[in-house]
C-alpha cells in the first residue's frame, strides 16, 4: 500500500510529506501509548495514534518509523508539524476511530507484522 492509497482509503488529510505519497507502506502499529510504542513498534512502521504532541514525532524519528497517521478527528499542533516536516515524517489526520482506521487499513492488505 502506499500512502496514496492510505490517504484514499481513510479520507486522511495529508498534513506533511505530499512528496512521500508514493512510498510503500508494509505494515502498521496502533498505539496511544509511547511506551507501547518504543516496546513492540517495528522499524519502518506506519504510527496509528491520536497522541498529537511532538512527542509522537520524535517516538517516530528515534524508531524509523515511516509516518504517523492521527486518529479521531484530532489535529496535530503546530510544534509536532514543524518537527514532522524537519525530519521529513509523513504525517496525516483522519476522521476515523483507531479501530475503524485500522480494520481499513487491514482490510486493504496492511497488515501488523512487517518481515
Amino acid at each position: 500500500m502506499t500512502f496514496r492509497e492510505l490517504a484514499d482509503i481513510l479520507g486522511a488529510e495529508v498534513v506533511v510529506g505530499d512528496d512521500r505519497m508514493e512510498d510503500t507502506i508494509r505494515g502498521a502499529f496502533a498505539s496511544d501509548l509511547l511506551s507501547d510504542v518504543l516496546a513492540f513498534a517495528r522499524e519502518g512502521a506506519l504510527l496509528i495514534t491520536g497522541i498529537t504532541n511532538p512527542q509522537v514525532v520524535r517516538t517516530a524519528e528515534m524508531l524509523e518509523l515511516l509516518g504517523i497517521v492521527i486518529v479521531r478527528g484530532k489535529r496535530p499542533d503546530e510544534e509536532a508539524i514543524k518537527l514532522a516536516r524537519a525530519k521529513k515524517i509523513p504525517l496525516f489526520c483522519t476522521r476515523y476511530i483507531m479501530f475503524e482506521t485500522c480494520g481499513r487499513l487491514f482490510k486493504h492488505g496492511l497488515s501488523g507484522y512487517i518481515e
